[in-house]
């Protein structure tokens, strides 16, 4: 299992899970010690590269419950210049964390290999055409509504049959587009209330049938509700829930503390080579 990371020359191998840090071009993501600015960048994404990242995540619109939305422009003018500085100064796998096609196709002139895209290609009908165009390996994500509203009151009949259910359907249609590399996450914590978060967690096994999982739980809600903390204090619950992430079939972590989750790859590494 692997990705092809095509403007790279490189083969991402999957044999093994991997790590995706998080670096955030926003002032108001979750958890603050995500942010960047451009005298941060290059300090943080060395540091994390040096901890074990496989591929770096940025995002310049805030997507956490309640967020205002931003303009393309703005969305533009974080990410972009930071992404070239990137691709500039360091050998890294870049992702752009966007669901507007216009930044995606900007981000991968800048020197971005892949897209992560929070609504799997649905609030803008023009993405699945340009990631194919691009011909880069791209993220569909499970979310229901939007950030201002998806935490009000989310209700499923079955969550688990309705996530799987959603991203079948975005995968068969990025494929009828064009796309051939795939990894589907079933977006915790967008639109999900913390039992929605926590059923997915234990069937999470079942949406391997559908490809290369991504898993996103840093330090969110599912965490810091069930144990009454702050995203601040929530690493241990975030590598107890990495951990069973893997144990389910997870290929790829997002996180913000990056060595924490590759220790955690490596002792489940070393707990399969001695069963």
């Amino acid at each position: 299992m692997q990705l092809s990371i095509n403007n790279k020359d490189t083969i991402l191998d999957l044999s093994t899970p991997k790590v995706m840090g998080i670096l955030n071009a926003t002032p108001d993501s979750f958890f603050q010690e995500s942010r960047i600015s451009d005298a941060t960048i290059l300090k943080k994404a060395e540091k994390m590269l040096n901890h074990g990242a496989s591929i770096l995540d940025i995002g310049g619109y805030s997507t956490r419950p309640g967020a205002s939305a931003v303009s393309v422009q703005e969305e533009l003018d974080r990410v972009i210049p930071m992404i070239e500085l990137l691709n500039t100064k360091l050998s890294a796998i870049i992702s752009i964390d966007t669901f507007r096609s216009v930044v995606a196709r900007e981000a991968a002139t800048a020197g971005a290999s892949i897209v992560n895209d929070v609504s799997a290609g649905e609030d803008d009908p023009s993405m699945l055409d340009t990631v194919a165009e691009l011909g880069l390996p791209y993220i569909a994500m499970h979310k229901k509504g939007s950030p201002k509203d998806m935490q009000n009151d989310p209700t499923y009949h079955d969550v688990v049959v309705e996530v799987y259910q959603y991203l079948k359907g975005r995968i068969a249609r990025s494929k009828e587009k064009g796309i051939s590399q795939l990894i589907i996450d079933p977006g915790f914590g967008f639109g999900k209330s913390l039992a929605h978060n926590f059923e997915l967690l234990a069937q999470l096994n079942k949406f391997t049938e559908l490809g290369i999982l991504l898993v996103g739980v840093s330090r969110k809600s599912m965490i810091t509700k069930m144990l009454n903390i702050k995203s601040a204090e929530a690493l241990n619950g975030t590598t107890v829930v990495h951990t069973l992430a893997l144990e389910r079939g997870a290929k790829i972590l997002r996180v913000h503390d990056v060595l924490e989750a590759q220790q955690c790859i490596d002792i489940w590494l070393a707990s399969k080579l001695q069963a």
